[in-house]
């Protein structure tokens, strides 16, 4: 097929099912059973959840596997600039033909059924998966877990549950105990999950579903810890300590994510150099990304351009702490969000550290809050913030006044997407300052 192959399936898949996200297996595992149950004829499976760092964890875990020649095959979600970027195949980004491949083949076997966007792509990686040999399969969950298409394998190798926080309330729940039901969805007997810092009412939910299900946890403030000393990374669990260098990804945040990787590369018996490649050669986009060589930068030359596209009120505050801890500076934000999110929960803590807004609506974005609505929440947040017609207008304003500023584009993985995609560097690692 030529390149747009894979994106005329993709979009014929979208038409399957009116819903873009309902919450049932019963689809998932209909088109398995169709296509002869490729989820059982995985390489071992390592299956992360949870709210917020589950992304950041799978790179680390990547990172550390590799550092010692695993291959891994890995599935991520959403993608910033192209479909692919969701399935890497024994490390690399699986090609065109070898997607239209899997994609065209699923909707065969699928026919006119319903079955939603997520669900078919899922199915789609499992099936490239289980035919490419490797030495790990890295599964990130989707939306919650219990429902997750991702969650169709009944034994995997481990398990991770990364600190669960309120997000996508209309999908998983209200409470923090209800989300934290779902995210406990793919803990199962036998199969030891590694245990982020929770709030107590979601670590309660998630204790309460292991003793259900028979399995065993290593929790975080229980079984391990993490932290910084004198710029490096220690990790203390069961087996002892582990000094390692500082994660290269930025942000205090990292130290804990750092750390269940860590500990669960020890639980899997993994070599010291597995501990030291999973924090110093992660590598995870519009996570707290500096952006260098990218078009923005001459629009701003003496500024300092950051990318995030956290965007719940947790992320907020994981920033606000991240943008705390760096060298002073001020920092302005160009802000741009979809109207499904907590706007105002997001930009509270951000006002405390950042000394202005320009709020931008996300290109192409259906779902976008307009932009007036993300400068009223800044406002309301303390914020002074603007209006600018896109981020290259917002970015040049800011340069305007204040040129050497640190300048931080965020709210959305949706806007970090269209701004990698304005680089035109088709693999967005390419962008990735790690240094």
């Amino acid at each position: 097929m030529s390149a747009a192959g894979s994106d005329i399936l993709l979009e014929r898949m979208m038409s399957l099912h009116p819903k873009i996200i309902d919450l049932t297996l019963d689809r998932v595992w209909r088109l398995l059973d169709r296509l002869g149950h490729p989820e059982r004829a995985l390489p071992p499976v390592i299956h992360v959840a949870g709210t917020n760092g589950k992304g950041s964890t799978l790179a680390m875990l990547r990172a550390g596997l590799e550092g010692v020649g695993d291959s891994c095959h890995v599935y991520t979600s959403p993608h910033l600039v192209r479909f692919h970027e969701r399935v890497r195949l024994s490390g690399k980004l699986i090609s065109e033909p070898a997607l239209s491949a899997v994609l065209d083949e699923c909707l065969a076997a699928n026919g006119a059924d319903p079955i939603t966007y997520f669900e078919i792509t899922t199915v789609a990686a499992i099936l490239a998966f289980a035919r490419t040999p490797a030495g790990w399969t890295l599964l990130e969950v989707g939306l919650g877990g219990r429902l997750d298409a991702t969650n169709v394998v009944d034994t995997p190798r481990a398990c991770v549950i990364t600190p669960v926080s309120l997000d996508h309330q209309q999908y998983l729940g209200e409470t923090l105990a209800e989300i934290a039901f779902e995210k406990a969805g793919i803990l199962k007997r036998g199969v030891t999950c590694v245990v982020g810092p929770q709030e107590d009412a979601a670590l309660e939910v998630i204790e309460r579903q292991a003793e259900k299900v028979g399995a065993p946890l290593l929790v975080h403030g229980q079984h391990w810890h993490a932290w910084e000393e004198r710029g490096r990374l220690v990790v203390q669990d069961e087996t002892g300590l582990a000094d390692l260098p500082r994660p290269n990804l930025a942000g205090p945040h990292q130290i804990v994510n750092a750390g269940a990787a860590v500990v669960l590369l020890r639980h899997l018996g993994q070599p010291e150099a597995a501990l030291e490649a999973a924090v110093s050669r992660a590598d995870w986009p519009a996570r707290m990304q500096r952006l260098t060589g990218h078009p923005l930068n001459a629009v701003a030359p003496e500024a300092e351009l950051w990318l995030d596209g956290g965007h719940n009120p947790d992320a907020g505050r994981t920033l606000a702490r991240t943008l705390a801890a760096m060298p002073a500076r001020e920092t302005q934000l160009i802000c741009g969000m979809l109207n499904t999110k907590d706007v105002d929960g997001y930009l509270r803590p951000l006002a405390g550290v950042a000394a202005g807004l320009q709020a931008v609506s996300i290109p192409d974005a259906a779902a976008t809050l307009p932009a007036d609505a993300t400068a009223a929440a800044g406002k309301a947040a303390g914020l002074p913030s603007a209006v600018a017609p896109d981020v290259a207008t917002a970015l040049s304003r800011i340069a305007a006044r204040t040129p050497a500023a640190r300048v931080l584009i965020c709210g959305s993985l949706y806007l970090a997407g269209a701004v990698l995609r304005e680089a035109a560097i088709l693999d967005p690692d390419a962008l990735r300052d790690t240094g």
